[in-house]
């Protein structure tokens, strides 16, 4: 069996077993396409022939072209698994990227809009209706805390009007129920009363395009920017800043470290605990500002 075949077999795995979301499984074809590439200049024609010093040297190679020491991780973190996988069925022996380590990368907090920055975003009066659905997108991108791949993938009946909640599936086909805030389900109301003049057929998305179809998420990305600049909002804003600030806002008010993490649908509380450093940053701010021992002499 060629490597092609074998590589067919571990995409659909990640797929329909592993329940990846079609964006998760083109970051491992794209991470496996440039290994693979130096597993054939190396001339290895079976599994079996890659060792330790082969994905040391490809991770090396990628490293001099500049990748940092997070999208090194990943690119080893796609090998492993596909290793694992392969030795679960006796198409290799052993895992040759286990042992190898990737640089470590410098942690960068997650930019966020301030309270004033977002009411300035989304503030914006229009009858238009795609700015009405742009508008009911941020809202719900900040108001509940979405990944852009949930925003889209969000379905009319994903919406509870009479518990005002929606179902939201995240990574690895996870389902969680969010609360619907005022601001955001009123966006969304607006849009509903303008989205049956885009609707083709049956499509069941809750976000349209002019044509119809399910909004993309590069549009979503498109429509921010847009918005962003319309409003003189003068920062490079993307949909998971939004996503950030819900979190970072929510984490200042409550401290509830536990409810954040359950909101942003995080399997593990090492990944919510960034925002204790964005809320520590607030925190030290203000002392900065307000407290007399802390000017500068």
């Amino acid at each position: 069996m060629s490597f092609n075949d074998d590589l067919y077999r571990f995409y659909h795995y990640l797929q329909s077993e592993r329940r990846y979301s079609p964006h998760t499984v083109k970051g491992y074809q794209r991470d496996l396409k440039l290994f693979m590439r130096s597993v054939a200049d190396a001339g290895l024609a079976q599994w079996g022939q890659i060792r330790e010093q082969h994905v040391r040297a490809h991770i090396a190679q990628l490293h001099r072209k500049g990748l940092q020491g997070s999208s090194l991780q990943r690119h080893l973190s796609s090998i492993r698994t596909l290793f694992n996988f392969l030795c679960r069925h006796q198409c290799a022996d052993s895992n040759p990227a286990i042992g190898v380590p990737a640089p470590k990368s410098s942690k960068h907090l997650p930019q966020t809009l301030s309270a004033d920055q977002l009411e300035q975003l989304l503030s914006h009066q229009s009858d238009d209706p795609l700015i009405l659905r742009d508008i009911a997108a941020m809202e719900l991108l900040y108001g509940c805390g979405l990944r852009l791949s949930e925003l889209t993938g969000l379905n009319l009946h994903d919406i509870d009007w009479s518990q005002r909640v929606i179902s939201v599936t995240g990574k690895g086909g996870k389902q969680r129920r969010l609360p619907l805030g005022g601001k955001a389900a009123s966006a969304v109301k607006k849009w509903l009363a303008k989205r049956e003049q885009f609707l083709k057929g049956d499509e069941p998305a809750l976000l349209l395009s002019k044509r119809g179809a399910r909004l993309s998420n590069a549009s979503v990305q498109q429509r921010l920017k847009k918005l962003a600049a319309m409003q003189g909002v003068d920062c490079n804003v993307h949909p998971h800043m939004l996503r950030h600030s819900f979190a970072s806002h929510i984490l200042e008010s409550s401290s509830d470290l536990r409810a954040v993490q359950e909101l942003l649908g995080h399997a593990n509380l090492s990944t919510t605990q960034i925002y204790t450093h964005l809320d520590f940053q607030h925190l030290a701010g203000v002392y900065d500002k307000a407290h007399p021992r802390a000017r500068k002499v």
